[in-house]
């Protein structure tokens, strides 16, 4: 018998699979004419396994079967059984029991020399009723027990072994007995013992009528036994779950045919007596088996089929192997399960198996295999062989050499749930072998209506198939970009490691194929390194070869690349509406030069997008490449694509990449041939310098061009300007950004003449940062792009980091006269005079053009005067368009900016403000005063939308405060919650409490030595007070842990009346009801100030609450009432001095 799986051909057999079920009557006798059986089925030449290709058949296997199709063959059609007064079998005999020419004496001789087994008289219950479909004389071996001869007979429900067909005819009246055979001697009944979990005794005098033989629809595979040499031997394996039997009977037969049409007869019968009695699975089987899979957690009931198994040991040895050695292979029945994301092998449970000693082996542990790691699936026509293969990534595969009756079956929901895991895949990436027209049979699956074409059903099955957590793979999809949406992948959840492993992104990156949801792949700052020149050695399942239109690739050495090539290749060939793919610091290592001559191979990204752009087989045309640097190798595939004019490139995003200046010189020249669709160029943060004449004269060439960024770029020295006005009117820009680039005076005018150009209409961003901008400078780029005086120009005007004091009135003066954009950005401006500030702040006052302002992080020389803070209260006051004002501070190591303690009262100018919807004032030390004041305004104000105020050492009492202003509220869309304010405030408690513990222990001694001698001498009330052990308040480290615990309680409860607070203003916007009020926030609580206790009434009260403890106790009131001025009476109440520790 081959080794391998038989490749399928010509015409396939009728499916018994229960997605066509066909009904009895319908059914088509064995050997009718009209029907196509395995055995009628043309063979080609077999392979070694089903997902190999070495052939290994003995031709005169093949030749035996060749004869036994041809139909001159006298053998090729035996009669079919009839008999007087009954009508034809439903299947029809395989052999015609009623000739005794030389068929019969040929199917009646003995094939070996051994011994007889005796039968006693066994009653079927019907007479000679039961109808014979096959028998005949066969050696059968299995177990402990040597080989024998036995006489099979069977029926339409059973397959029933006898010493002799003699003794077969006894029963069997359809069976003429022996010729020339006389009965031996009556010896004992030994039953055959194969290699399942028990022995089954099928002629025990007392066995009831199902016991005897072995009932087909007890059959769970009848299948050849590989390496059976000399003889053809099939192995029938049965398992009764109702007495617990699991048993086996390996058949040994001399002639290649006998054994086609034993597994023929035997598959057949088995068939029609599953469909004409169905027998379920006992319950307790399916308890069992749904309880095994919830803890795996796979279970789930619309997901959810069991089959009986046998997982068969391959011998793949060529050598001839004998009786006794075929014995000793060891199969094991199991239950094979379909889950949601795996298949399951589960063995029998216990109550299965016989106290007594078995002649199998059982599998001591369960195994799963995810259907994400699936790589081959092969069925056999000829039996009930089948085999999987599975694989995970970077490991050698597994093979399950198995066999069921219901093989085509499991094959179908194998595949349909692949199907489902993967919808959007057109090629499933695993071997399909089956027979023709098996596939025609797969029930397709139902549209999924889940998001972004079931992305999340496809990433858990690969994490379940891989072993990984679901929840460290953080993503995002934003939809307010250019070409959205777009999938943006986010750092792991995993705060402790910082990267993800090979297997997460590998996961990731196949959940992604196919996909057609995102015109945008965004791998910003996620670091790839894991997966260059990583190299999958044991399988190439993995790897693209076609496009997706099936275009192959015709890449030399496809299967050696690595990894990261093969899986972004995948990306930019499976995806139609993929365009944009963003790879921005993936790779942090940087090219090498080996001594030896050995070529480095790059970054890989170039290496598997660029030559997919240039045999235009991806519709990916904007690539980011920032912060890769870039090699040799790397240049050559970029210079390649770029100058092949059909590759249609829109942009090359190569900031910070090491570029030279030949690598620059190379690269622009190139993407010259681009000139009709490149829209995009960004080369900032290279080594190169640029000749301004030179690089005019390159990139004047692209008309197209939308978005163009020069920042941290180095020129070469000479008094012409860096871009020639000629040349930004032959853009069509919509963003232009120098950020960093020393901008000299004739790129000042030549700026300013394309801004008053109408070719520069459709700029909407230009960053001019750090480029040694004077305010004289600004204020001519605001007169130039006015077009009507009180009319804003729709453009932001980013200008931060310059010394904008210089010629600072210009600037305020054209803020005063309305001119200029709707959005401006001053962060981190140096004012060395404080009334150049406050001449801004008076200019705000009057502009009326300003959307968005942007003053951040400005740098006064001391805190904010009186005059300053009055002037900033009257802009909030009186100013009516500035929607959106940033004014927070830094609080650096190094540098500390923030306006003072001045800015509270400035605030309270927003109690009238109608126009701003969101206020940034962060880090601007506004404390518990500040906190207040905003309370204040949120009663009033009714515009404000978000209010960024973190990181204001605001505690506890102060955001109570907030809170309870808010209430009042219903425009106030987001606060925060202080988060970071209520870790520094507790970390601050801590410390204090330290410290003033250790000072009590240093002063306690002294202490109750004082108390002692008092002790002896009349005192007064108020030394009695102060020296009285009994009197003075101690505190163990237990009681200071549950005091920071119940802050943090009262932290919790004032976090949860903010976010009902929100959600209830988020649904009155949306024209939604409020959502109930929890009971715990009472009318009368949220309308009332809550007031928060001093930590000294806080830790008296845990005191009275705790239990002692062995820990030494430490008296802290005394310290408390020197360092914070309290006082505690006898009674426990606190008095506040002058100073009150909150938090």
């Amino acid at each position: 018998m081959s080794k391998s799986a038989d490749v399928f051909d010509g015409r396939r057999r009728k499916s018994t699979g229960f997605f066509k079920r066909p009904s009895l009557s319908s059914l088509t006798p064995i050997h009718d004419d009209n029907s196509v059986e395995p055995t009628m089925l043309k063979k080609k030449k077999r392979s070694a396994t089903f997902f190999t290709s070495q052939p290994s058949p003995t031709g005169e296997a093949r030749e035996s079967r060749n004869i036994s199709q041809t139909p001159e063959s006298p053998r090729s059609r035996p009669r079919t059984l009839m008999k007087n007064g009954r009508p034809s079998s439903l299947f029809g005999s395989l052999r015609s029991i009623h000739s005794m020419g030389e068929d019969e004496e040929k199917l009646t001789s003995p094939i070996s020399k051994a011994p007889s087994i005796d039968e006693e008289t066994i009653d079927f219950g019907i007479g000679g009723g039961r109808l014979v479909l096959h028998h005949g004389e066969v050696q059968t071996t299995g177990g402990i027990f040597k080989k024998r001869k036995e006489y099979l007979v069977l029926t339409d429900t059973h397959l029933v072994r006898f010493k002799s067909q003699s003794r077969a005819a006894e029963v069997f009246s359809t069976i003429p007995p022996g010729l020339g055979r006389s009965n031996t001697m009556r010896h004992t009944s030994v039953p055959s013992a194969g290699s399942m979990q028990d022995l089954q005794s099928i002629n025990s005098h007392s066995s009831a009528d199902n016991n005897i033989g072995i009932p087909l629809h007890q059959i769970v595979a009848v299948y050849v036994v590989e390496d059976g040499k000399p003889y053809f031997s099939v192995e029938i394996a049965h398992l009764d779950e109702e007495t617990h039997q699991a048993s086996s009977m390996i058949l040994q037969l001399g002639d290649p045919r006998e054994k086609d049409l034993w597994i023929d007869s035997i598959r057949g019968a088995a068939i029609k007596a599953r469909y004409a009695e169905p027998t379920p699975f006992p319950q307790k089987s399916i308890e069992y088996v749904a309880r095994t899979l919830e803890q795996e957690r796979d279970y789930d009931p619309t997901h959810f089929k069991m089959f009986k198994i046998v997982q068969r040991v391959s011998n793949r040895s060529s050598g001839r192997a004998s009786s006794d050695d075929l014995a000793k292979l060891s199969s094991t029945i199991l239950f094979l399960v379909i889950g949601v994301h795996k298949v399951h092998l589960i063995p029998l449970p216990k109550s299965f198996h016989r106290t007594s000693s078995t002649s199998l082996s059982e599998l001591n542990s369960r195994a799963a295999y995810g259907f994400m790691t699936l790589t081959g699936l092969g069925i056999k026509a000829s039996d009930d062989v089948f085999e999987l293969e599975f694989r995970i990534p970077l490991r050698q595969p597994k093979t399950l050499y198995l066999a069921s009756s219901s093989s085509t079956e499991i094959a179908l929901w194998i595949r349909q749930a692949t199907d489902f895991l993967r919808p959007e895949w057109l090629d499933q990436p695993f071997a399909f072998h089956a027979p023709y027209g098996l596939e025609d049979e797969i029930w397709p699956n139902a549209p999924s209506e889940e998001d972004h074409k079931s992305f999340d059903r496809t990433l858990i099955a690969y994490c379940a198939a891989y072993e990984i957590d679901t929840f460290n793979i953080r993503y995002t999809i934003n939809y307010e970009v250019e070409d959205a949406p777009r999938f943006e992948l986010l750092p792991p959840a995993n705060i402790r490691r910082p990267k993800y492993s090979i297997l997460e992104l590998l996961a990731l990156l196949r959940a992604l194929r196919y996909n057609e949801s995102f015109s945008s792949i965004s791998f910003h700052g996620i670091d790839l390194d894991v997966l260059h020149g990583l190299r999958d050695h044991y399988g190439i399942d993995h790897v693209p070869w076609t496009s997706r239109s099936g275009l192959p690739l015709n890449i030399e050495g496809q299967e050696r690349k690595s990894l990261l090539v093969h899986e972004i290749q995948s990306l930019a060939l499976k995806s139609k509406r993929l365009r944009r793919m963003d790879f921005t610091s993936c790779i942090t290592r940087k090219p090498q030069d080996d001594e030896s001559g050995k070529r480095d191979p790059g970054c890989e990204i170039t290496e598997a997008i660029f030559p997919l752009c240039r045999k235009q087989m991806t519709n990916v045309d904007w690539i980011i490449l920032n912060g890769i640097e870039l090699g040799d190798e790397d240049l050559g595939y970029l210079v390649d694509a770029a100058g092949e004019k059909a590759c249609h490139l829109r942009a090359l995003e190569m900031a910070r990449c090491g570029l030279t200046d030949r690598h620059m010189q190379l690269i622009l020249n190139a993407m010259l041939s681009q000139d009709n669709t490149m829209e995009a160029i960004n080369i900032s943060g290279n080594l190169a310098r640029l000749s301004p004449s030179t690089f005019q004269g390159q990139m004047g060439q692209f008309a197209y061009i939308r978005k163009i960024n020069l920042s941290r770029v180095h020129r070469t020295s000479g008094p012409e300007p860096l871009i020639a006005p000629e040349t930004l009117m032959t853009w069509r820009l919509d963003e232009l950004d120098l950020s960093e680039t020393k901008i000299n005076e004739q790129t000042v005018d030549s700026i300013a003449t394309y801004l008053a150009s109408p070719m520069s209409d459709a700029l909407r961003r230009i960053n001019l940062n750090q480029c040694g901008l004077t305010g004289q400078d600004v204020a001519l780029f605001m007169h130039a792009m006015s077009r009507k005086p009180g009319a804003a120009r729709i453009l932001h005007l980013l200008v931060s980091e310059n010394p904008l004091e210089l010629g600072h009135s210009q600037l305020a003066k054209a803020v005063a006269d309305s001119l200029g954009p709707s959005q401006l950005t001053m962060k981190m401006v140096v004012y060395e005079k404080e009334n150049n500030f406050r001449e801004l702040v008076q200019a705000l006052r009057k502009n009326t053009t300003l959307r968005y302002l942007d003053i951040s992080k400005a740098s006064l020389p001391y805190d904010a005067n009186a005059e300053t803070c009055e002037a900033l209260k009257c802009m909030f006051a009186e100013n009516e368009t500035l929607e959106e004002l940033d004014m927070s501070g830094e609080h650096a190591h190094l540098e500390v900016t923030k306006f003072g303690i001045g800015l509270n009262d400035a605030l309270t100018g927003l109690e009238n403000n109608t126009a701003l919807k969101v206020l940034r004032i962060e880090y601007q030390k506004l404390g518990m005063q500040g906190a207040n004041t905003l309370s204040t305004v949120l009663q009033k104000n009714r515009s404000l939308r978000e209010i960024y105020c973190e990181n204001n050492d605001i505690n506890l009492q102060g955001l109570t405060g907030l809170i309870n202003g808010l209430t009042e509220n219903r425009s106030v869309l987001y606060l925060p919650s202080m988060d970071g304010d209520r870790k520094e405030s507790l970390q601050t408690v801590e410390r204090e409490i330290q410290s003033m513990r250790t000072e009590s222990k240093a002063n306690l001694s002294n202490k109750q030595s004082v108390r002692r001698s008092l002790a002896n001498v009349g005192r007064s009330s108020k030394t009695t007070k102060a020296g009285s052990a009994a009197a003075i308040p101690t505190f163990t480290e237990q009681d200071v842990q549950a005091a920071v615990r119940m802050m943090n309680e009262k932290w919790d409860r004032q976090s949860d009346r903010l976010r009902y607070i929100l959600t209830r203003n988020i649904n009155l916007a949306n024209g939604d009801p409020a959502p109930a009020m929890h009971p715990d926030f009472n009318e009368g609580e949220s309308g009332r100030r809550m007031s928060t206790a001093s930590l000294a009434g806080v830790l008296e009260k845990v005191a009275l609450q705790s239990t002692p403890t062995m820990e030494k106790e430490v008296a802290l009131s005394d310290g408390m009432d020197e360092k914070y001025g309290l006082d505690m009476d006898d009674s426990g109440e606190e008095h506040v001095g002058e100073k009150e520790l909150y938090i």
